[in-house]
């Protein structure tokens, strides 16, 4: 597809699951894969809007091999059925855990399960999805989890992650991607532990935005006046194109290996390259607390055994 630069090792014969893949990130991410061969399930909440994005996809690549899973991430019930779907399917050579909440609410809001929204949104339904998913994923599968910037920029109150001691909607960003860092870097070490042939990464896609993304229509199509001031942060900001080759690099490069965290080479943007974590993503006795916290508040007992 020539909104891509670089090309992909061929993907004929695989399958994924790539949520959030309606718009941005996840949209770019499923593109590229389709485009290499693969077959790729398309997550997000709207029916309408997941057809829109086959179709976009499709007008590109006429071949291309892709189907909706209709799931909202922020609702235990919904997670549930799309698992139920998945485990009757063929295995899956990957998962991107990419459906999230960027622009989080002014205020505390909850999930149909009570669960603080934008961390219920990031984390929780895809810590869910995967413990019914894991068993059902073919050897040398990859989990790539979406992480962000942010995880340098703010603390992480492992003993408030529900945020009712305090709420403001930067907090609510940030912590819930240090928690997904958390979570992959956790998820990884345990899959290792149980021997099994599964890996899970991290990618932050540096600061990618929609006005500097190819006009896809009804995928996106910023204003002009986006586009306008989005052109003026060109210095240090990408087109969400650019940032889904970082997911696609962990994804799908021979080199990557699990319990990395791959990310832009200028910080903000630019090639796939190796980077560090910060400390707290990587904590074990930290990541045991938040695993304990998110068995209890998604009523999941995520056990993997070899």
């Amino acid at each position: 597809m020539n909104w891509y630069p670089t090309a992909l090792p061929p993907q004929a014969g695989r399958r994924y699951l790539v949520t959030g893949a309606n718009a941005g990130l996840g949209f770019f991410t499923a593109a590229r894969l389709a485009g290499a061969g693969a077959h790729v399930l398309l997550a997000g909440r709207s029916p309408e809007r997941l057809e829109a994005a086959m179709a976009a996809i499709r007008t590109a690549r006429p071949e291309a091999s892709v189907e909706p899973l209709v799931v909202d991430v922020a609702s235990l019930a919904s997670v549930r059925v799309a698992a139920r779907r998945l485990a009757h399917r063929p295995p899956l050579d990957g998962v991107v855990a990419n459906a999230g909440m960027v622009h989080t609410p002014g205020e505390r809001l909850t999930s149909p399960d009570g669960n603080e929204l934008v961390l219920a949104t990031n984390v929780l339904g895809h810590f869910a999805l995967l413990a019914d998913l894991v068993p059902h994923l073919a050897d040398g599968a990859r989990i790539v989890s979406l992480g962000s910037l942010s995880s340098r920029l703010s603390t992480f109150r492992v003993d408030d992650l529900q945020l009712e001691r305090g709420y403001d909607f930067w907090r609510a960003y940030a912590q819930s991607k240090i928690a997904t860092q958390v979570f992959a870097f956790e998820l990884d070490r345990r899959l290792r532990a149980a021997g099994l042939p599964i890996s899970s990464l991290v990618a932050h896609p540096g600061y990618s935005i929609s006005g500097r993304t190819p006009r896809v229509p009804g995928v996106n199509e910023p204003t002009a006046g986006a586009r306008f001031a989005d052109a003026l942060q060109a210095a240090w900001a990408q087109g969400k194109h650019r940032g889904a080759e970082i997911t696609l690099h962990a994804l799908t490069a021979p080199e990557a290996q699990g319990g990395q965290f791959w990310g832009p080479r200028y910080a903000v943007k630019g090639p796939p390259t190796l980077q560090t974590p910060t400390r707290t993503s990587t904590d074990a006795a930290i990541a045991a607390r938040f695993w304990t916290f998110a068995e209890g508040a998604t009523g999941t007992t995520f056990a993997l055994g070899a």
